[in-house]
């Protein structure tokens, strides 16, 4: 037998057949964290800790690093004219 376990056929000529087969797909990302290391997603992550730090430094603490909250913070200490504390 050359499929891999979980091969539902297991009719494949060979594992790395079968592996193709099975369409998975790896995620180069970083084992300490769970963010993956390129494209959109460390992307994403960088440029909401970058708001945060930019909201901090204007003495506003938004609720939590998401963007959401970053971006509600900010607008509310615009409106009132004092830094948010969340």
């Amino acid at each position: 037998m050359s499929c891999r376990t979980g091969c539902p056929t297991q009719d494949h000529a060979n594992w790395g057949e079968c592996l193709k087969a099975s369409n998975i797909q790896m995620n180069a990302g970083d084992a300490s964290s769970g963010m993956v290391k390129s494209g959109w997603t460390r992307k994403k992550w960088d440029g909401e800790l970058q708001a945060y730090r930019d909201a901090r430094a204007q003495g506003i603490q938004p609720k939590s690093t998401k963007m959401k909250d970053i971006r509600a913070a900010v607008e509310i200490s615009n409106k009132t004219g004092k830094a948010f504390k969340g």
